[in-house]
């Protein structure tokens, strides 16, 4: 009987602690699904790892909602705004549209829309530029009126866009089928070289006896593209005025763009109707005293909407220099290069720092990457081209390689809309940022982990602070709902 009672008792203890015991282990289960931690609700989390184990890719590792630690946290205000950006993208050069348009048309099609589309698997580049005449990336150099030697056509009588209208201006139309909204920027190489001092193309200066005649070009050219269907949103004067030794290229100091603008392409433009935006130079940051001393005359600055840069020389910070000097004209990042065979930890951190984070922060409405496409031998390019120039995507047939530019661009041109405007977010050195709020509402925070380690940040924007582990060299955009 004693036995009896003893085990009873036993059992009695035991069946609790077995019950709490059991209780206790689900719940360790459930901690260890989330990993112990609260995932955030209202927050998306595009990561690029540049050991390419992740690309671009919608992740929840290592993402939580914040509580209180003592990270570097960026934080963003909605309240503070910046500029409205137009887009990211890249430069069509004609080459890239002759490797697009050689594609199957199935391929082209599941291609164009990756590039172009706003599905889940799409990258929504929403800004291109494309070459007025030919760029250094097409297979030869070409105008639109090319004459022999000794011969001129002042009123430009033999006007064609035949030269585009194989690859060029199709692909442009089943781009625009896809996006009607992208914005297309025109910048030509080169005159036609009957208009130039030199009567080559390669260097040389306008002739300031065909002013006028090359003011009526650019216009022939927008109603040329318009008769197509194909809007030309703004122009720049002359890609890099100050670089004679490309193929095809055209020498013009500021003096003398002051005076083409002032006194010829923008009365021809108000006379004609003409809305393209016309933006100044088209070069380097290390001169900015360029587009400035042309804004500084009033005629000229009348018709000038801003200024263009590229970033083979100078300080990504000068753009703000341009634009604290005129604050009504906007200014604009319009090419960079990567060279093959490219360095995807170095480009994804160049670039991101200084273009996709540094060009906004100093005020650029857009960021555009150089070359949309090549071939795997870096081709097309005309004698005396760009022999290096590695494409956002290489195409070989109909199969396409995805490189360093494709993230790059992706990573904000995805998430950033057309209409979108920069808000206010604190940066570092070791933590770049840059913040937006979308036509949607809702609010995009880029971050690049330059820290040289992986760390821990926290983000406090939206509703929902977040704590985030960036890899080292890691790039992370962060979508609030």
């Amino acid at each position: 009987m004693r036995n009896t009672k003893f085990r009873i008792l036993q059992i009695a203890l035991i069946f609790p602690l077995v019950f709490i015991f059991q209780n206790c282990k689900k719940d360790d289960v459930k901690d260890n699904d989330n990993n112990g931690i609260t995932l955030p609700t209202g927050v998306a989390y595009y990561l690029t790892n540049p050991d390419k184990s992740s690309l671009l890719e919608l992740t929840t590792s290592g993402i939580s909602t914040m509580t209180e630690n003592y990270n570097y946290t960026v934080t963003v205000s909605e309240e503070t705004t910046y500029q409205e950006m137009d887009g990211f993208g890249f430069t069509l050069t004609g080459g890239s549209a002759i490797l697009i348009n050689g594609m199957s048309s199935a391929s082209r099609a599941d291609l164009l829309q990756e590039l172009f589309g706003n599905g889940a698997n799409d990258i929504g580049i929403s800004y291109l530029r494309v070459s007025i005449g030919s760029s250094d990336l097409d297979p030869t150099t070409f105008s639109y009126n090319d004459l022999p030697s000794g011969q001129t056509d002042v009123n430009l009588d033999n006007f064609s866009l035949s030269p585009d209208m194989t690859n060029l201006i199709p692909v442009l139309k089943e781009i625009l089928q896809i996006n009607p909204d992208i914005k297309i920027l025109g910048s030509p190489w080169s005159a036609p070289t009957w208009m130039k001092s030199n009567g080559n193309t390669v260097g040389g200066e306008l002739l300031p006896q065909y002013y006028d005649t090359y003011a009526n070009y650019f216009v022939k050219y927008i109603e040329g593209m318009a008769s197509e269907g194909i809007v030309i949103d703004a122009i720049t004067i002359q890609n890099e005025p100050e670089n004679p030794y490309n193929n095809p290229s055209m020498v013009m100091t500021a003096e003398q763009q002051k005076v083409f603008v002032r006194d010829h392409l923008g009365p021809v433009f108000a006379t004609q109707n003409i809305t393209t935006k016309i933006i100044l130079f088209d070069h380097n940051l290390d001169h900015t005293d360029y587009p400035i001393s042309i804004m500084n005359d009033p005629a000229a600055k009348s018709y000038v909407d801003g200024s263009a840069f590229h970033l083979y020389a100078g300080n990504i910070d000068n753009m703000s220099l341009v634009h604290e000097a005129h604050p009504d004209k906007n200014v604009y990042f319009t090419e960079q290069w990567m060279q093959a065979p490219g360095d995807f930890y170095g480009d994804i951190n160049w670039h991101m720092r200084n273009l996709l984070i540094g060009a906004p922060r100093n005020w650029s409405r857009n960021v555009l990457e150089w070359n949309l496409a090549s071939d795997p031998n870096n081709d097309p390019h005309t004698a005396g081209g760009c022999t290096e120039c590695l494409g956002a995507i290489t195409i070989d047939g109909n199969s396409v390689t995805r490189n360093p530019a494709y993230y790059v661009i992706g990573h904000s041109s995805k998430f950033v809309p057309a209409g979108s405007v920069r808000i206010e977010s604190n940066t570092s050195s070791n933590f770049p940022s840059v913040a937006y709020k979308t036509p949607q509402g809702k609010i995009v925070v880029m971050v690049l982990n330059g820290s040289g380690a992986a760390n821990s940040i926290n983000i406090d924007a939206g509703e929902e602070p977040i704590t985030v582990d960036l890899p080292e060299g890691a790039v992370g955009t962060f979508i609030w709902d």
